[in-house]
């Protein structure tokens, strides 16, 4: 199956859980690169090339965006709202990765156009099942759509 890798923009404030994420983003060999973003300020950031992130060559958009929901600021429904009212970005598919399983969370997050929700697993084996699952669908399998057209 030919497949151009994607950038993934990882919205993760708990450093343990970014790296376990990155870690078995990298297992699975399938994401082009991975870029970390600790907070919803620094995720816009990075999505409208503001600040550090202005290079957008160096910082291109993500052709996935792996978002938690509990950030500190703001909190990551706020942020999928910004990514799924904005024509730029709308198109991105965002996937919730969070520890919530709460009802509430979950319809929020789907009300807002969320295209996955993954409530993150307590064991590293089965977190690293589940990210390499999340890349064989969206890298692989998923068909993305066109960001610049």
């Amino acid at each position: 199956m030919d497949y151009e890798p994607l950038d993934i923009l990882l919205v993760e404030d708990e450093p343990a859980h970014a790296e376990l994420t990155r870690r078995a983003i990298r297992k699975a060999g399938n994401a082009n690169r991975i870029f970390i973003v600790s907070d919803g300020e620094e995720a816009f950031d990075f999505l409208y090339h503001r600040g550090k992130y202005k290079n957008s060559v160096k910082y291109p958009l993500p052709g996935l965006i792996l978002l938690d929901i509990k950030l500190p600021g703001i909190d990551g429904i706020e942020v999928l709202k910004k990514i799924k009212q904005d024509d730029l970005l709308k198109r991105i598919p965002v996937i919730m990765l969070t520890t919530s399983e709460r009802e509430e969370d979950i319809a929020r997050s789907y009300n807002h156009f969320a295209n996955s929700y993954l409530t993150k697993p307590v064991g590293f084996k089965e977190f690293e099942e589940k990210i390499m699952q999340i890349e064989f669908y969206w890298m692989i399998l998923n068909k993305p759509p066109v960001l610049n057209g």
